[in-house]
């Protein structure tokens, strides 16, 4: 696969180490005011019980805050070749993550090949299902073939906070103001058979949708208490 073109210039790749080093206390910072609650960890602990790894799926909208609270578990999570993919994924580094390069719409089997020796290997993996491009919220296959290829269940998950910005961004990130309360909700586990054909690798992408669209409710809830 050829090298993207924005590698070659030692210029970005100072511009995306400056983001993360700058990055990195700024979020620390604001995560340090934030007040947590959280529903279904016990989902977690059950597939961590069977000896088994989470492949924690989530909306791209929701990045910054599963960063801080999935922080040093050594998740490994797929992150797009592209400039915003490179700094991204230097910042996750920092955060105790390591970073698969690759998306759907590029590098996209040599990430999820990664992703299967990683979970292979004992460790957890993460999908944002509905990026690098969108459309927001229809969540890409990727996660239910990982799942099948891996015998590792999909856990979904969602967050929401009580007070927030919203960055103009085809994801509509969501970045909580200082001192919110943010909700995490975590679903069951979703398994996929394994050797599934494409009708099946499809219920499961249906499934992780679904399960995400209910999640945000729980989410909200969480906060309004």
């Amino acid at each position: 696969m050829t090298e993207p073109a924005w590698r070659r210039s030692r210029w970005k790749r100072a511009q995306a180490a400056a983001i993360a080093a700058i990055g990195t206390p700024l979020v620390e910072a604001l995560g340090a005011t934030y007040n947590w609650r959280e529903s279904g960890a016990d989902h977690l602990r059950e597939v961590a019980r069977q000896g088994r790894q989470p492949i924690l799926a989530l909306w791209h909208g929701r990045i910054l805050t599963a960063t801080l609270y999935f922080r040093d578990r050594g998740v490994v999570a797929m992150t797009s070749e592209n400039f915003d993919g490179e700094w991204v994924a230097r910042l996750m580094n920092r955060f105790g993550y390591h970073a698969a390069r690759g998306s759907t719409s590029r590098g996209g089997a040599k990430a999820l090949a990664q992703l299967r020796r990683e979970m292979a290997s004992g460790y957890p993996t993460a999908f944002t299902v509905d990026g690098p491009r969108g459309p927001a919220r229809v969540a890409q296959p990727g996660a239910a073939w990982l799942a099948s290829a891996s015998g590792h269940p999909i856990v979904p998950f969602h967050i929401e906070a009580d007070r927030f910005w919203t960055v103009r961004s085809w994801d509509s990130h969501q970045v909580p103001k200082p001192g919110a309360t943010l909700g995490v909700a975590i679903g069951p586990p979703i398994d996929v058979p394994g050797d599934a054909d494409d009708a099946a690798i499809e219920i499961g992408r249906e499934a992780v949708e679904s399960a995400l669209a209910d999640l945000e409710e729980e989410a909200l809830a969480l906060v309004r208490k």
